[in-house]
């Protein structure tokens, strides 16, 4: 089974199905979305709807508001094609270890998410995500998706794969393999098994071809739509992936096994 383990609500949905055929996917992991550059037709209006987003970012719009919108937005899509999508569930950064436990009861546990992401915190915040950590360990070992390409530096990266390494049992998933700091990221995440590597929006392919041949059984295939074609990121996969085993491992095998679907 093919399965895109990282992308965000795109509208119209029929779209995002298309999309999925296109490129032989069976199965997506469905992530929220505040904005939908999708549906730009110009390079202005890309920015405009990107706006949105730093909008929220800078408390012009509520961000608790437009999250609770984007999770009704995502349990909608996902109830329309039960079959197709499985769902993570964002939450807001800086919670308190009560607070984040009665978000991941009321948004993600009641919504029968798989996990728990997309996470964004800011340069110097990762710490934040300790109580988060913590909450997760409580209510059944939720995978964490952490956002690691800008504006993360190496040393965020670091702190939080040593969090990480404090809860063992607490899947990481390293979205976007740390950006620019792939290596740093990938030389790290040898110390700590419970580390995931997102292989959507890397940086160089040779980023890919390392993580592939490093960690076989811990890198998992996603597009990050609509960022990505899901088409361009999984032929990126098939070319790098000779061996037909570890390819139906990297672009499936993997989320399944760590989501024990």
């Amino acid at each position: 089974m093919i399965i895109d383990s990282h992308a965000h609500v795109v509208l119209p949905n029929e779209r995002q199905i298309e999309w999925m055929d296109e490129a032989g996917i069976d199965k997506t992991v469905l992530f929220t979305s505040v904005v939908h550059p999708e549906k730009a037709s110009s390079i202005e209006a890309f920015k405009k709807e990107m706006g949105t987003l730093y909008d929220i970012i800078n408390g012009i719009k509520n961000p608790i508001e437009e999250r609770l919108k984007a999770i009704e937005e995502l349990k909608s899509a996902i109830t329309k094609n039960p079959e197709r999508y499985l769902g993570f569930g964002s939450i807001p950064t800086g919670l308190s270890y009560e607070e984040n436990l009665i978000w991941i009861e009321k948004h993600i546990v009641k919504n029968h998410f798989y996990g728990i992401g997309e996470l964004t915190p800011n340069s110097g915040q990762v710490e934040l995500l300790e109580s988060l950590f913590e909450a997760a360990t409580t209510i059944g070992n939720l995978p964490l998706w952490v956002h690691t390409f800008f504006p993360l530096t190496a040393q965020d990266i670091k702190t939080l794969i040593e969090m990480a390494k404090r809860y063992p049992d607490v899947p990481l998933i390293l979205g976007h393999m740390g950006g620019i700091h792939w290596l740093d990221t990938l030389l790290a995440c040898k110390e700590v098994s419970s580390t995931y590597i997102d292989l959507s929006a890397t940086f160089t392919t040779l980023a890919l071809e390392f993580a592939i041949r490093e960690f076989p059984e811990r890198v998992l295939f996603s597009s990050d739509a609509p960022y990505t074609s899901p088409l361009s990121a999984k032929t990126n996969i098939e070319t790098l992936i000779k061996d037909t085993g570890l390819r139906q491992q990297v672009l499936g095998g993997n989320i399944a096994k760590l989501l024990q679907l």
